[in-house]
């Protein structure tokens, strides 16, 4: 597969860091933004690259040349006019398969492997590499189809199919922080029906064409647009305050270590009492509050290199007292508030079993024993699986004996029970016993 790398913006934002070269070209521990792609790209046995240069492209084109010092063969498109953040995609005979796209000032990396693998899948016309952040206000988000359990007792199924586009201007409520990461897969077959829609509506300008507006949205009702989650690392350099954040990270060795080919650590966490206020079984998102503290420990944990995921019980699904749209919702809201305290989680794991009956209203098919009830590691043990976590470096934190008992089963390297509901409980815990 070739990979095409945008690179040909100034940097405006960034220009109190280096404004004579283009952005991509900016170094950051000794090597330019860009190299750090060309790497990861040829890591992963991507070696046809396509660049597209414009503002000081021959500053670039003088330093990678034909590719060859980094094992890769490098091709240059040369924007002579602006053609907008997709326009060259158009005029490039080579692309006549599908392509990796990317932006050229993002410090990354990731397995594109996997990426690949997952849009093949798919099928997809276009899959776009999504990732949880700490700035999801500022950030484009993807809302991608839920489908409800398709057997008794089953988990809704998340099917990754994109069904809305929320920007950063569109008013929000509660929401999953699923930022766009601008990493792309595209068909050829995308292209094909951009122009069929794009050229007619725009004779002034045929050719200055944009990526999100003129071609992925309006493509997402095809139902072939797809969004892979990812918490490999991925920063873009567009303030000078990411650019130190990323320099600190790369020679902390965090940016490599959460390529998922690598084993990753992990701090698994409680829900209710832990997180948010233990109010008891918690059915709507207005009984949910955020325990003070909580947004800050998370943030730490975001910092420290380890993923933060949480692992909880909810009977409520069992009693039926909630539906999963609730409880959805009632996860939103979390992410949705420690999203406005600069945190992310990577990922919610849920059991909805519960063996006690006579409730009214209660689900028969969700009365039953389980792997995933805590203290049971199930759901410990399910998140080693699908992100490459060796548990022996990981931790797990919560405030009943049903939390430490799941990390043992689940051989975690330590369990720490924090008080229920205590502001900063969590906080302190992470920054005097782990950190």
């Amino acid at each position: 597969m070739k990979a095409v790398i945008m690179a040909g913006g100034k940097g405006t934002r960034i220009a109190s860091i280096a404004n004579d070269v283009p952005k991509p070209m900016i170094r950051i521990c000794g090597k330019p933004i860009l190299e750090y792609q060309i790497e990861n790209l040829r890591t992963c046995g991507l070696t046809e690259i396509i660049i597209v240069i414009g503002h000081l492209g021959n500053v670039i084109k003088d330093y990678f040349q034909d590719g060859r010092k980094w094992n890769v063969n490098i091709e240059y498109f040369v924007e002579d006019h602006p053609l907008g953040t997709a326009g060259a995609l158009f005029k490039m005979p080579q692309l006549t398969e599908d392509f990796l796209l990317l932006c050229g000032d993002v410090i990354i990396d990731v397995d594109f492997n996997r990426f690949i693998a997952f849009h093949k899948k798919k099928k997809a016309l276009a899959s776009l590499m999504t990732h949880p952040n700490g700035h999801p206000y500022d950030s484009s988000l993807l809302v991608t189809e839920i489908m409800p359990p398709q057997q008794p007792g089953g988990m809704p199924e998340d099917t990754c199919r994109v069904t809305k586009w929320m920007n950063k201007e569109d008013e929000r409520l509660y929401y999953k922080n699923r930022v766009n990461a601008g990493i792309e897969i595209i068909s050829p077959e995308l292209l094909k029906e951009t122009l069929k829609n794009f050229v007619p509506r725009h004779p002034n300008e045929p050719d200055k064409i944009d990526l999100d507006r003129d071609v992925l949205k309006p493509n997402i009702k095809s139902g072939r647009i797809f969004a892979y989650d990812t918490p490999e690392y991925i920063k873009d350099m567009g303030t000078p305050e990411r650019f130190y954040e990323t320099s600190m990270d790369i020679e902390k060795g965090l940016v490599k270590a959460r390529n998922l080919k690598n084993k990753q650590k992990a701090i698994f966490l409680d829900r209710d009492g832990t997180i948010n206020k233990m109010v008891g079984f918690i059915n709507k998102p207005e009984q949910l509050e955020l325990i003070e503290g909580a947004g800050e420990a998370i943030k730490s944990i975001n910092k420290s290199g380890y993923l933060a995921i949480v692992v909880t019980n909810q009977p409520v699904i069992a009693r039926g007292e909630c539906s999963f749209e609730d409880l959805q919702t009632i996860h939103d809201k979390i992410e949705t508030a420690l999203g406005k305290d600069g945190a992310f989680i990577n990922a919610i794991y849920v059991c909805p079993h519960h063996t006690d009956k006579g409730f009214t209203g209660e689900r028969p098919e969700y009365k039953c024993q389980c792997n995933c009830r805590k203290p049971k590691p199930g759901l410990l043990l399910q998140a080693a699986k699908e992100f490459n976590i060796d548990l022996s470096q990981s931790y797990m934190l919560g405030d009943s004996k049903r939390d430490i008992e799941a990390g043992k089963n689940a051989n975690v390297k330590e369990t720490f029970l924090v008080e229920t509901n205590k502001e900063n409980a969590l906080l302190d815990t992470l920054q005097t016993v782990i950190f």
